[in-house]
């Protein structure tokens, strides 16, 4: 007989970048798949225990939809320079070329300079013909939105945006398990080997949406409530603002539930056990959990499929 499941959390996986750097907190991808830090499945990966416990911990209808690999990536973003542009590809592009996910992606931002922007999407009446002008002469980033940007924002990326996070930005990127990125523009940056990094423009030709809009949200949610920020197929996201105590109901969803503290300090509850959360803390509720009671003060990210 199993033992029963509870709250997991786990051991960030540090990546330095050339523009700033990522920690990964909750990830199922191959050659990087989160550890859990506690209790018994300590030392365990989280796939590990994803096929161990199966819809117990991600929920039926998730394990069967995605098996042993832990569907979603939870990372934090710090930059000091602006990324390169980039654009994903939708699941069916991705399947056939890489027998991969589709990478679609979700951000909000914790801060931001005041100058700090993102770029998203063509303006309008780019078309491919402009583009692969634009390309041949080394002028992308003129031809897409520049996006001054707040702490308490949300943007919604679907596979097919052309983007790219600016500088001096921090923020929480939810996304797809995968790390499929065609670079089509850079800023001059070399890569380890002291050569221009490589460009990925026939690759992305096909990926690119040039209607593709910006999708962002700003939510303020009273306290005790969730307001939603993002629903799609591959995941939803809410905001939760907790004064006092608060419960939230999960018995009803077929899915793990994944929270981000982005500030204040929380206590948590489940059936499974305790914990405390303060800001940047991230926790995984199994699906197996029917419901979890916060108590203090602070907001959550309430990520779920």
């Amino acid at each position: 007989m199993l033992l029963m499941l509870y709250p997991l959390q786990f051991r960030p996986r540090e990546k330095p970048r050339l523009w700033g750097s990522e920690s990964w907190v909750v990830s199922g991808l191959g050659g990087d798949v989160s550890l859990i830090t506690g209790g018994f499945l300590k030392g365990s990966s989280l796939n590990e225990a994803v096929e161990v416990y199966m819809g117990e911990l991600v929920g039926d209808e998730t394990y069967l939809r995605f098996g042993e690999e832990f569907p979603l990536l939870v990372k934090f973003l710090s930059t000091r320079q602006t990324l390169s542009v980039q654009v994903h590809p939708r699941d069916e592009l991705a399947a056939s070329r890489h027998r991969a996910w589709g990478k679609t992606e979700f951000w909000y931002i914790l801060s931001a300079a005041p100058d700090a922007e993102l770029l998203i999407g063509f303006r309008p009446g780019v078309t491919q013909e402009i583009y692969l002008d634009a390309l041949a002469h080394g002028e992308v980033d003129a031809l897409l939105n520049h996006i001054p940007v707040r702490a308490g924002e949300a943007y919604f990326i679907p596979a097919g945006t052309v983007h790219a996070i600016g500088a001096d930005i921090t923020l929480v990127e939810v996304q797809q398990t995968s790390d499929i990125n065609y670079r089509i523009f850079d800023w001059g940056r070399t890569g380890s080997k002291g050569r221009p990094r490589e460009l990925h423009t026939d690759l992305a030709l096909e990926a690119i949406d040039f209607a593709a809009p910006v999708r962002r949200v700003t939510q303020h949610p009273s306290a005790g409530e969730a307001a939603l920020l993002v629903e799609c197929s591959e995941f939803t996201v809410d905001l939760l603002d907790v004064s006092g105590s608060s419960e939230r109901e999960l018995s009803s969803r077929e899915s793990f539930t994944i929270y981000v503290c982005t500030s204040g300090e929380l206590a948590a509850e489940t059936p499974g056990g305790k914990l405390s959360l303060k800001a940047d803390d991230t926790v995984l509720i199994p699906a197996d959990q029917t419901s979890v009671t916060f108590s203090g003060n602070g907001r959550l990210l309430e990520i779920y499929i």
